[in-house]
């Protein structure tokens, strides 16, 4: 049909698979959930219906009363939102809740393309950086002080976007090495290492590295001052790490404990939830024990199944067979997303496409990384699979949009 030329049939499709065996899901640990999530699953259809009737420039010039409103959504839940599992980051209406920092997400993602799409954005220039930074700043500095540690990584995937746009490659090895530092640092101190092993160890390293670019490096002051304050933040790192540590809220400071120490240390505490959903994945063997046939998740053994932990169900329900199908349709869905960003011929539309995979990219990551051990426990959901309307619908929206930008780039004349 002539309507649907232009229209991504391979990621709308993998968009609905994703949904719809969520919805299964859900619905297997938690039925009314189940049903609840698939009536949002048809109010996210009907807004995607809608988004597609749109003028193709409406979300180019709505991106800033749409980021503005996503700013005073987060505002507003200082006086009037409702404090859910230690998080005030929730508006109730009777028995519906909202979370804003979803549809935030939405509305930074199309500010940033509005902005950086613009013919005076150019990240040589000192005024384009501290605009990008306040377009993202502003709802991140929101999220944490909320707080919602979770969402607050997700802000960071903007910076894909910006890479995309000619930002350099040296400041992700650089908040990379000062990453590392900070997590080995704290490996050390819940292994009762001492730091100054540490500190002689990033001496070598840096050394090293000086070794390799001597012949790069112009020797002046300037440069000289550069490569000394590294070497001096980069060892207060090191020191200060304990006591960046000693200030977190106690619930906080155990998950990290469960990263270093392993979850049975905090079994009857943060490592439960970790526990458990280990037990319920490496019980489901390579082709799981059937739909609704679970031990552990029908148990309700896991708190939080059919929403962050929702990757347990998989796991024991559909095997290793079932997981890694579902891992590689997330991928091969990401994938396609950035693939289709890179071809548009718009540039707002291609930002916006990079944010939106981005956005994907660092929830999916996080997420199974927490379900595994191999992230720090924080609340962020599995893109369109964890139950939660607010979620679902804000994913969707962005889905709908993305693929409507792309459809109108596919018919354009230009």
């Amino acid at each position: 049909m002539k309507w649907t030329e232009g229209v991504d049939k391979l990621g709308l499709g993998l968009y609905f698979l994703l949904c719809i065996f969520a919805i299964a899901n859900i619905y297997s640990v938690e039925p009314a959930s189940g049903t609840r999530q698939a009536v949002w699953f048809g109010v996210s259809v009907f807004v995607g219906i809608i988004i597609f009737l749109t003028r193709n420039k409406f979300f180019e010039n709505m991106a800033g009363i749409i980021y503005i409103a996503g700013l005073l959504l987060l505002v507003g839940l200082f006086p009037f939102g409702t404090e859910i599992l230690g998080q005030k980051n929730w508006y109730k209406f009777g028995p519906v809740s909202l979370q804003p920092v979803e549809f935030a997400k939405l509305g930074t993602a199309l500010m940033l393309a509005n902005y950086v799409s613009g013919p005076d954005f150019n990240l040589k220039n000192r005024k384009s950086i501290l605009m990008t930074l306040a377009i993202i700043g502003l709802p991140a500095v929101l999220v944490l002080l909320i707080p919602d540690v979770g969402s607050l990584l997700v802000f960071v995937a903007f910076s894909i976007a910006l890479y995309r746009e000619g930002l350099s490659g040296k400041l992700f090895g650089i908040v990379g090495l000062f990453a590392v530092v900070f997590l080995v640092a704290l490996y050390l101190h819940y292994n009762d290492i001492g730091l100054f092993y540490e500190a002689i160890v990033i001496g070598v390293v840096f050394a090293v590295i000086i070794f390799i670019n001597f012949h790069k490096i112009s020797w002046n002051y300037i440069s000289i001052g550069s490569y000394a304050g590294s070497l001096v933040l980069l060892l207060g790192l090191v020191f200060a790490s304990p006591y960046i540590l000693e200030k977190l809220p106690k619930h906080q400071k155990e998950r990290i404990g469960v990263l270093y120490l392993g979850e049975k240390m905090f079994k009857d505490t943060s490592g439960y939830n970790l526990l458990y959903s280990k037990t319920a994945i490496g019980s489901g063997g390579f082709l799981g024990k059937g739909y609704r046939e679970g031990s552990v998740t029908q148990g309700k053994f896991v708190p939080e199944q059919s929403t962050d932990y929702i990757f347990c169900t998989v796991g024991e329900e559909w095997g290793f067979l079932g997981s890694a199908a579902l891992v590689f349709c997330y991928m091969l869905y990401i994938g396609r997303i950035y693939y289709l960003a890179e071809k548009q011929k718009s540039a707002f539309s291609r930002v916006f496409g990079y944010c939106f995979a981005s956005i994907l990219l660092m929830h999916f990551s996080i997420n199974l990384g927490m379900v595994m051990g191999l992230f720090p426990t924080v609340g962020i959901p599995l893109p369109y699979f964890s139950y939660g309307g607010s979620s679902l619908l804000a994913f969707s929206t962005m889905t709908f949009i993305f693929f409507k930008l792309n459809y109108s780039d596919k018919n354009s004349l230009v």
